[in-house]
Parts: C-alpha cells; structure tokens; sequence
C-alpha cells in the first residue's frame, strides 16, 4: 500500500519551507530565519520564491521587518555562493502590473476573489485611504505578481499573521480567504503543525485556534 498523501490533505516541500521563512521574518527573528533560508534553499526552494514572500511581508509587518529579511536573503545567498552551492533563481512575473484605475480595479477583483465577495464594512468608510491601499498596494500591486501561486501567498500570510500578537481576526480572514481559493482544511492543519515542529508553540497556537473558529462559522453540508 502507497504511503502517499492525496496533494490536498498535505502540503508541498516547497509550501512547507515557506511557512517558518514567513514567521520568522514577520516575528523579526533573524538568526531563525538565516536557518529557515538555508533549509528553504536546500530542499529546492528558488531564490525568487524567498524574495517573493519577504516582499510580501511588507504589506503584514511593515517594511522594516521586511527590509531586513530580505537583507538576511541576500547575504545567505551569497554565503551560499562562496560555498559553491548554485541555487536556482526561480521564475519572475510574467506580465506588467498594471497602474492607477487599472490597478484598483484588478486589486478589487481579486480581493473580491480571495474573500467570497465584495469587502465593505464600516472601518473602510471611516478610512476610505486603507480601503483603498489594500486594493491597490496588497491585492494589486502583490497579487498581480504570478511568480507566487495565490494558494502559496495565502500560506505564507497565514503564517506570518500566526507569528504576530495581536491579529486574529486578520488571521482567521486569511484561513477563511485560502479555503475560498482551494487550500483544504488538511493543508491548514499541516500548516499548524509545521509551525508547532519549527516555529513555535504560540503561533501554532493562534493558528490552530483561528482555523478551529472559522471551521466552526461554515455552515454545515446537508445530510
């Protein structure tokens, strides 16, 4: 009898090398991380891959915690090189991002496609600008970006907000945004345990937590 897990009740080497390199760079923990990258890059990760998600942490933990992730990339890839490993660069976008009313409109469609429907809600009629950030800046100018899947963008976020205090109804919105693009409540339970075998306790904490809320929210199918 196979031992081999069906692809969605399980995760990738890829997607699973991804989930402490996103943790540690949200939580700032930057000696775990050099160990995350170089572990990443060992088991085939690309160059692009890490470049990709620390980009992305941006729009998470700001651009300070990202900035100096990504400098942690740069010196580990060329530590590597001195080494003589050759790491693969990865793919690239593949097409031109688009730019003002172009932009917000692809940013709106695929915050619509991500969430389920249209996102309103009184904060964003507060604050119009963040509402307008977040379709532009995160779910335009990021997710325009193909070089990343949208399943594995949504697992690095989940990680990244898992490694956070302070931001679980952003968390268990991300879980609820990954079910609604095909990630199966297995691969999220992987995720957890991932980042109960690699990253911490407290993050697999708020993760289990958040994915246990919103799986409690869905309705029930009929019998």
């Amino acid at each position: 009898m196979s031992n081999t897990q069906p692809a969605s009740q399980t995760l990738s080497i890829r997607q699973q090398a991804i989930i402490p390199i996103a943790a540690f760079g949200a939580a700032g923990d930057m000696p775990r991380l050099v160990v995350a990258l170089n572990q990443g890059l060992d088991a085939g990760m690309t160059v692009n891959d890490a470049k990709e998600v620390l980009i992305q942490l941006y729009a998470y933990a700001g651009f300070p915690r990202s900035l100096n992730a990504l400098g942690e990339l740069m010196k580990v890839v060329d530590a590597r090189k001195q080494r003589g490993l050759q790491d693969a660069q990865g793919r690239t976008p593949s097409r031109a991002i688009a730019q003002g009313d172009a932009l917000l409109a692809a940013g709106t469609a695929n915050q619509t496609k991500l969430a389920g429907g249209p996102v309103k809600g009184p904060l964003f009629e507060f604050v119009p600008a963040a509402d307008e950030y977040l379709k532009t800046h995160l779910f335009g100018d990021i997710f325009e970006r193909d070089n990343l899947d949208w399943q594995t963008r949504e697992l690095a976020t989940v990680s990244m907000l898992s490694a956070l205090q302070g931001t679980e109804s952003q968390l268990r919105s991300h879980i609820s945004f990954s079910m609604n693009i095909g990630v199966t409540a297995a691969q999220l339970g992987r995720l957890v345990e991932v980042l109960a075998d690699r990253v911490g306790i407290e993050a697999a904490s708020r993760a289990r937590a958040s994915l246990a809320a919103q799986r409690a929210s869905q309705p029930m199918p009929p019998v």
